[in-house]
């Protein structure tokens, strides 16, 4: 298992876990914020290689005006749930990110389809807006404590 930088010759195989993953944890509109989100708002994106190929993918953001660190579009091959892949990418992330002088607050803006898989490292709810990133698919707003 190797964690590294995306490229931009990675597109496709992102894409490909956010379709595998599509409508269980996306919903099928959100395939274009990904694809905006890779192009335009990209900070620090990274890819998780095993078995030859890219399994999983994930991200943060650094939000200065909020004082935020926010992590952003992880998936995991659902082939590869359960293998430690997803946890492994946000321990990566969590090291990452707490590296950063000032960087305030971690957070992650997930579905409760997630939630529960970021409690494990400590993350908190602090609000839940339903039907925020897609009829069905509730944003649970959450704070690492």
């Amino acid at each position: 298992m190797t964690i590294r930088a995306y490229r931009k010759d990675d597109r496709e195989a992102v894409l490909a876990l956010l379709r595998a993953n599509t409508p269980e944890y996306f919903a099928p509109e959100e395939e274009q914020d990904l694809i905006r989100y890779l192009l335009h708002e990209a900070e620090y994106y990274f890819v998780l290689e095993a078995e030859g190929r890219i399994v999983a993918s994930g991200g943060f953001n650094l939000l200065a005006d909020k004082k935020e660190a926010r992590i952003s579009w992880d998936m995991v091959h659902p082939e590869g749930q359960g293998k430690g892949w997803g946890s492994a990418l946000v321990r990566y992330r969590l090291q990452q990110m707490q590296a950063i002088p000032d960087r305030g607050t971690i957070v992650v803006r997930t579905s409760q389809l997630a939630w529960r898989f970021y409690e494990r490292f400590g993350f908190r709810t602090k609000e839940v807006v339903k039907d925020y990133w897609a009829p069905g698919y509730d944003l649970y707003y959450m704070e690492l404590v």
